[in-house]
């Protein structure tokens, strides 16, 4: 089999942080190899059906480790800046995704690339997340800890569920993904390409320079996937999480797993009440602004349920209109 071309369906499909790491793992190289082969043995069936493929993924527990190495060694080495440790993340676990691909695509005599982009992506100083931060990183601290940091540091501090005071920083909405053309230009070539780790990069321009800069900030995975997926025409955008569908009065009696709905039926139940901000609630929003976009066709389900959901015979698919 040769690379596809433009004339392929483009797929993008957004994994989580913990698809590296499962629950109870500590996050060893082998722990993040197996499950790198097995998540990219499920995305395989998106090659082997004709559709050019972008990943993209979370980093949450690997930016964390990485904050928590910035503390433990804070008196000997120079601690890094949160973009260059986002930008760290997308180089090592884009490693991990290629060659758990490039080993899938081997077994089946599959002649495709696999390629990680390190990805930048926009965001506006006039953002009102940076007047507003709500994303909590790093290790727990003490509270006379955390408090001579945000006085000597300008760091923001808030308590996080009774077990500490950590950092908190702002989440800032995508604007734009500065390499979009390479990933799509990639993709459209066959090439299953990698990219927006962590939900990419963030940088905002200088409004003195007019440069490039690197900010603070941690961008949600779920947005910027629905705006690449907008913005390589993806004509199905997938986010693949723990639950085979969403559900309304999730992990409750009266729990209901949704089939098919509108971005009308979406919006009603989000008034409703249901998808909270801290859990469903991003992904949500995510397929709502790529629908809204233009896009065609959504899914959200988890990797063992991904075959019967792209037949249509299990997880939840969102359309624009009826």
């Amino acid at each position: 089999m040769t690379a596809s071309n433009s004339d392929n369906p483009v797929a993008l499909v957004a994994l989580g942080g913990h698809a590296f790491m499962e629950r109870g793992q500590k996050g060893t190289i082998d722990e993040h190899e197996a499950n790198a082969a097995k998540i990219c043995g499920a995305l395989i069936l998106l090659v082997e059906r004709g559709y050019n493929l972008v990943i993209t993924h979370g980093n949450g527990p690997q930016v964390g480790n990485l904050l928590l190495q910035n503390e433990a060694t804070k008196n000997d080495l120079v601690p890094m800046p949160l973009d260059v440790l986002v930008a760290q993340t997308e180089g090592s676990l884009g490693y991990v995704l290629q060659n758990a691909m490039l080993n899938q695509l081997r077994k089946r005599s599959i002649k495709r690339y696999v390629l990680t982009i390190v990805t930048q992506v926009q965001v506006s100083q006039d953002d009102p997340a940076f007047d507003n931060p709500t994303k909590p990183i790093g290790p727990f601290l003490s509270k006379e800890e955390a408090f001579r940091r945000a006085r000597e540091l300008d760091w923001d501090i808030v308590e996080d569920a009774g077990r500490g005071w950590r950092r908190r920083v702002p989440s800032p909405k995508p604007v734009k993904i500065i390499q979009r053309h390479s990933i799509r230009e990639a993709a459209e070539q066959g090439h299953v390409v990698i990219a927006g780790g962590g939900g990419g990069i963030p940088i905002a321009k200088d409004k003195d320079s007019g440069e490039y800069k690197g900010v603070e900030a941690v961008i949600d995975k779920d947005f910027t996937s629905a705006l690449l997926a907008h913005q390589v025409h993806a004509d199905l955008f997938c986010i693949l999480t723990e639950v085979p569908q969403v559900y309304l009065n999730y992990n409750k009696p009266n729990q209901l797993a949704l089939g098919a709905l509108t971005v009308e039926m979406v919006r009603n139940h989000m008034d409703a009440g249901h998808f909270p901000p801290g859990s469903m609630g991003p992904k949500i929003q995510a397929i709502i602004n790529y629908l809204e976009a233009g896009g065609r066709r959504a899914l959200i389900t988890n990797p063992e349920t991904l075959p019967q959901a792209l037949d249509g015979a299990g997880g939840t698919h969102f359309v624009g209109k009826c």
